[in-house]
């Protein structure tokens, strides 16, 4: 599969450029972005997405803690990776891989959607033990019904199919296809954030990365572990999320008991982080401080 993104060539008005690297880890290249100082932060984005998801994140929070972003295997500019390390257990590992090579033992987490799942499997597996995960709008649960049938079928006959991911790159340069799809998460984006996702979409190669990953995604292991998860588990739950409902946080929050907390973020969609970056890089400060990390937030 070629098509992909090319750092030289689609990298050079990259968010938070001048804090990119590329590292060979688990037998991977990964962009890895690093960043401020203090306690280590580790970011997970979620499927389909990419670093710059954290792009207007991260500067609020270098102040106060030394971050580390990256792309996922096949995302953006890290590079592909077998079908079969695309699933759950194998992203694990992967980020456990580059992780390792970097040295970084993270006091808190934070995953996005298909993020927080990485990030809840990883600590389960004793692979990381943070004092706080942070799920924003985190995708932890299988799909239920019909959907549980057919989809995951769905998904792995279109990875089987080399000419998909050039379809759907193709129909995603159509006028307002990108703004359509991000519409129907509950989110707004402006100009930039549309043109991002616009950029990774129109990549075949990303597209592919993202398709073989649902393919192999399988959530039914770690909806039945969650409740043994070692680390303190925090919810933020966007209000109009049409991605991840805030509903099946409140499930988590109720089926963990006093390890999980709910925070709720009304007025944002899936992509809460990215239409308010410095509202949602205040709750993580919050977090932080009652994990005892940081002071106060404004402080």
């Amino acid at each position: 599969m070629t098509g992909r993104l090319v750092w030289g060539r689609d990298g050079g008005d990259w968010p938070n450029r001048e804090h990119s690297r590329f590292v060979s880890a688990a037998g991977l290249r990964w962009h890895v972005q690093r960043m401020g100082t203090g306690p280590t932060l580790v970011l997970v984005h979620g499927t389909a997405a990419s670093t710059h998801s954290w792009g207007g994140l991260m500067p609020h929070l270098a102040e106060h803690f030394s971050l580390v972003a990256m792309d996922l295997p096949g995302h953006g500019f890290s590079g592909p990776a077998p079908a079969y390390r695309l699933s759950l257990p194998g992203m694990a590992r992967a980020l456990d891989g580059l992780l390792g090579v970097l040295g970084v033992r993270p006091a808190v987490v934070v995953g996005h959607s298909a993020g927080a799942a990485i990030l809840a499997r990883m600590c389960l597996d004793g692979r990381l033990a943070p004092r706080a995960l942070v799920s924003l709008n985190g995708a932890f649960l299988p799909f239920g019904g019909l959907a549980a049938h057919l989809f995951s079928p769905l998904a792995k006959l279109l990875a089987r199919t080399g000419w998909i991911p050039w379809l759907i790159s193709r129909q995603a340069a159509r006028p307002g296809a990108i703004e359509r799809l991000v519409r129907g998460t509950g989110s707004h984006l402006d100009a930039d954030g549309m043109a991002r996702y616009r950029s990774l979409v129109c990549s075949p190669g990303h597209v592919a990365a993202t398709v073989a990953m649902l393919a192999n995604w399988d959530l039914r292991a770690l909806g039945r572990e969650l409740a043994q998860l070692p680390v303190e588990l925090y919810l933020v739950a966007a209000a109009g999320d049409r991605a991840v409902p805030p509903r099946e946080a409140r499930r988590i929050a109720a089926a963990l008991g006093p390890r999980a907390r709910l925070v709720s973020l009304p007025g944002y969609g899936h992509l809460a982080h990215e239409e308010d970056p410095i509202e949602v890089a205040g709750r993580i400060r919050e977090i932080a401080a009652r994990v005892g990390l940081v002071g106060t937030a404004g402080h």
